[in-house]
């Protein structure tokens, strides 16, 4: 392992936060990949009686919902949902961003102009009104709501590589790549880009964590895709009966903040693992 890889977990993983972030994270993430061996079921499947508190019967520790369907299934699927969602429309949103970040950070002029005032445009329609116009445009469905996510999540990255495009341009590296006869597009993605990746890095840990909120925000008014379970839907089908099954919507709620929070705290540890020096100014 290099000296810099070996300097970076050492750093991240002095921060408590972030090891906590990082071991809730994991565990969501295994609860997915083994769903199928968790609860081998289908969780729209119905398996006891409707409204079975939790732990009142062996094998059904969360409960069941209004038609008998197991709450602990749902919250196992929905998170290979929200997990989905969440990278997906995060490498959406990048893809997106950092090419038209670095070509109006790269180019400057007319075409920072013309790229940052397309930005601007998508940055005064708030995000989540756009997305459930798009995703009612487009029909639910996962795909639907990972181009929605992808769309509007993607200009605060662009604006960060440019302004971080703007900053190396002009560096000694970008000259010697140009007297060597590197084109445009080599010192962009192979010279400057690889230079702003800790930046990009933690913002799209934190942008992971907000399209799990907005895909679980679009799931509980109805517009996810009604062929898949997800933490949102289950939260939405229960907002009718909080008062007489409280665990069918506590129990995927506490799922969305342990998620959520876990990558927010993933994405603080990463920032100060990346940039140690602001993360000392900081304190």
């Amino acid at each position: 392992m290099k000296p810099a890889t070996k300097d970076f977990w050492r750093r991240f993983l002095r921060n408590p936060g972030a090891l906590i972030g990082l071991l809730i994270l994991a565990a969501v993430v295994l609860m997915a990949i083994f769903a199928p061996l968790i609860h081998p079921q289908d969780p729209w499947r119905m398996v006891q009686r409707p409204f079975l508190p939790p732990f009142a019967v062996d094998g059904f520790w969360f409960g069941t919902d209004t038609l008998g369907r197991d709450i602990g299934a749902g919250l196992v699927y929905g998170a290979q949902v929200s997990l989905l969602v969440g990278i997906v429309s995060t490498v959406v949103a990048l893809t997106i961003g950092v090419t038209l970040g670095a070509l109006a950070g790269y180019y400057g002029g007319l075409v920072d102009d013309a790229l940052m005032r397309f930005t601007e445009f998508f940055q005064t329609i708030p995000n989540f009104a756009l997305a459930i116009v798009l995703v009612a445009i487009l029909q639910p469905s996962t795909e639907s709501v990972i181009v929605a996510i992808g769309i509007v999540s993607w200009p605060p990255v662009a604006r960060l590589v440019r302004g971080e495009f703007l900053s190396l341009r002009s560096r000694e590296f970008v000259q010697a790549a140009r007297v060597v006869g590197q084109s445009n597009l080599q010192i962009i993605f192979g010279q400057v880009l690889p230079n702003t990746l800790s930046p990009i890095i933690v913002m799209a840990s934190l942008m992971v964590a907000t399209a799990i909120l907005l895909e679980s925000s679009l799931s509980f008014l109805g517009l996810g895709d009604p062929n898949t379970m997800s933490w949102g839907y289950m939260i939405g089908a229960a907002r009718t009966v909080i008062r007489q099954a409280w665990w069918m919507s506590v129990f995927p709620g506490v799922a969305i903040l342990l998620t959520v929070l876990a990558l927010n705290l993933v994405g603080e540890g990463l920032n100060d693992a990346l940039n140690p020096r602001l993360a000392r100014k900081g304190r």
